[in-house]
């Protein structure tokens, strides 16, 4: 009796069973840990019992009569720790989680006298493990578990398996011994030493080799955890390699760039994102400008003068502190020795490591220059005595010495034959009345034809009409009048 109190007031399930198979008795736990209030619902024998609940392990396979614990306990058998997954009959998902260990109670003679399953539920136990394993195989970043009594791998995701090509099995069956993932950490005494005295390690870069015998560039971690009550450690890590590979391209592109930075025949220089001041530059730049590399680098433009007016500089720096690129300048250069070199100056903004940069291009037009200016005053000296030139080749010449942008809009093809002769007479100056004289016809014809030049040009007055024909190289003079057939000569 006082032994039936003792047990009743157990967290722990108990059920007695006596040798001919029949349940004496469960306490409230037991009849709890099954879902029922009596042992009539419990079952009064093993068979009832059995036919009641149906039992697999955590492996999902199903026990066979032999095997549930509560037959162990008929045979005498001496068990702990045997964890069954427990459902009622007709039910396909298991209610509970029991641990399940037995107890043999023996009469003088060392005979059973009384056996006994105990009983532990354990449910919240695993589900909290189902959890961590259902998360610890759907993370993406890879990771293993350790366990710290002998340093045994126990746990091992699929993120893992994808990033270093382990096979899983290989890896559950090895030690850090084996695979050591601290081997080639940036810190190892310190991971070590943490790993040793079951403490937190740091992140930190680590290589860890591959089963190819390559390397993989990661950033590991470790963190303590226990694991069915015993002490573990969880080491995650992060792939660094397409960082790695990244950096190395970007690398590599930037020696293709310097090296043909160096080697390029056109005069180039990099500098500050303000235009204040150059950070390098070439062979073909200090040829140009007489500057050593030395000389130039590293030093406020304005001290050197190498734009040939402060308002200039002023000018470019302006530009390229607003974030505007330069095309195709046409600026002057002050080189060393004190001379000045016409160049067309572009530039060009580019990133080199981390820095924002400026890439300058100049291209020397001197020669271009000095020949357009000597034509020039070659024209101008022409022009000095124009009596014996006609007005055509003046104008052609003035076109020259002043360049004017391509025309646009109608051509002359809009023009009918005798709009083009119209034309013609109001470029020599002829007023309406002389028109219809040379041509014979009527003073209202001319202006009829007048008005429709006006509209199709675009203009409204004479002089008007007369630029726009001579900016199009058709002239008053080139014109025959009056003659059948008769063409225009551009």
């Amino acid at each position: 009796m006082h032994l039936r109190q003792i047990i009743v007031g157990l967290d722990e399930g108990v059920i007695l069973i006596d040798p001919d198979q029949s349940i004496l008795w469960a306490n409230k736990a037991a009849l709890g840990m099954h879902g029922v209030d009596s042992i009539e619902d419990l079952g009064e024998t093993v068979d009832e019992y059995r036919d009641r609940f149906q039992l697999r392990y955590r492996n999902n396979h199903r026990l066979d009569s032999a095997d549930y614990p509560i037959e162990r306990v008929m045979t005498g058998e001496a068990f702990s720790e045997v964890v069954v997954e427990v459902a009622v009959k007709g039910e396909d998902q298991p209610r509970w989680v029991h641990q399940v260990r037995s107890l043999v109670l023996t009469d003088d003679k060392d005979e059973p006298e009384c056996l006994v399953m105990i009983i532990q539920d354990v449910s919240a136990q695993f589900e909290a493990e189902d959890r961590f394993e259902q998360s610890f195989n759907a993370n993406p970043a890879p990771a293993v578990i350790c366990r710290l009594c002998d340093l045994r791998f126990v746990k091992v995701n699929q993120g893992f398996v994808d990033m270093t090509g382990h096979d899983r099995d290989a890896v559950l069956a090895r030690t850090l011994y084996d695979i050591d993932v601290l081997d080639h950490a940036e810190q190892r005494k310190l991971a070590k030493d943490r790993l040793a005295e079951g403490k937190t390690i740091p992140q930190m870069e680590a290589e860890l080799a591959l089963p190819d015998g390559t390397t993989k560039l990661v950033i590991l971690a470790g963190q303590p955890i226990d694991m069915g009550e015993q002490p573990c450690m969880l080491f995650t890590f992060a792939d660094l390699e397409p960082r790695r590979k990244a950096e190395t391209a970007l690398r590599h592109s930037e020696e293709r760039f310097m090296r043909t930075f160096s080697l390029a025949p056109v005069a180039l220089a990099i500098g500050t994102l303000d235009g204040h001041r150059l950070c390098d530059v070439n062979e073909a730049f200090t040829d140009l400008t007489g500057y050593a590399a030395a000389e130039i680098t590293d030093r406020p433009l304005g001290d050197i003068d190498l734009w040939e007016t402060a308002a200039l500089r002023h000018d470019l720096e302006g530009e390229i502190e607003a974030g505007h690129p330069i095309r195709d300048r046409e600026v002057r250069i002050r080189l060393k020795d004190g001379g000045v070199l016409d160049c067309i100056v572009s530039t060009e903004p580019i990133t080199l490591g981390n820095d924002a940069c400026v890439l300058w291009a100049m291209r020397d037009i001197t020669t271009r220059k000095t020949s357009e200016r000597e034509l020039v005053n070659a024209i101008e000296a022409v022009m000095q005595d124009t009596s014996w030139l006609s007005r055509s080749i003046m104008e052609k010449l003035a076109r020259i010495r002043t360049p004017q942008s391509e025309p646009t809009g109608v051509g002359l093809g809009e023009l009918t034959q005798r709009e083009r002769e119209v034309l013609a007479l109001i470029c020599r100056g002829l007023d309406d009345k002389s028109i219809a004289r040379t041509l014979d016809v009527s003073a209202n014809t001319v202006r009829n034809h007048v008005a429709r030049i006006y509209s199709k040009i675009g203009v409204n007055r004479r002089n008007a009409a007369a630029a726009w024909a001579r900016a199009r190289g058709f002239d008053g003079d080139s014109v025959v009048i009056g003659t059948p057939n008769r063409e225009i000569a551009a």
